[in-house]
């Protein structure tokens, strides 16, 4: 299982310490301040720890048959008190959108939701990502990187391995 960045993590790094030219300590302290003040505002979740702890599982590309068109699979755990909203997937291999299947017809979707406590599984047969308008295609053992955005929260990055075109994962999806 791969583990997502957390933003909010990231600033819990500890700050480097600065020396304040002489006499001008209060002038550097307020400067210091207000950094810290800017930075708070960047994470995402609520502040509280209660936000959305966000991980990838499974995720893989059939290789393609076609060259404009493309599916990626993936499941996004959520262990947060906190829903996650997706709501765009990009990559520099072609547009990306999220499609639901249902009955035997498929259909775009503008977002999905990683419930809190919950997953969201992105599978073959069922919702999936749809890559189209193909900048190249893709060969079993290359990566394919796609950016996943949330509501609310910093793009994270996944990287789906290219599988052989009739590839069937033996759990998950």
């Amino acid at each position: 299982m791969r583990r997502l960045a957390n933003p909010a993590r990231r600033l819990a790094t500890p700050a480097r310490r600065l020396a304040a030219p002489a006499g001008r300590p209060a002038a550097v302290a307020a400067l210091l301040a207000a950094g810290a003040l800017a930075l708070t505002g960047c994470g995402s979740g609520s502040g509280d720890g209660g936000g959305p702890d966000l991980s990838v599982s499974g995720a893989y590309m059939p290789q393609p048959v076609s060259d404009s068109m493309a599916a990626g699979f993936l499941t996004i755990t959520n262990d947060g008190d906190t829903a996650a909203e997706l709501t765009s997937v990009t990559s520099d291999l072609g547009e990306v959108t999220l499609h639901e299947t249902v009955g035997s017809s498929m259909r775009e979707m503008t977002d999905a939701e990683v419930p809190a406590h919950g997953e969201l599984v992105l599978e073959s047969g069922g919702n999936h990502l749809m890559f189209e308008k193909l900048t190249r295609k893709p060969k079993q053992g290359e990566t394919v990187e796609v950016a996943l955005h949330f509501a609310g929260a910093d793009p994270v990055t996944v990287e789906l391995p290219v599988k052989p075109a009739t590839y069937r994962p033996t759990s998950g999806h």
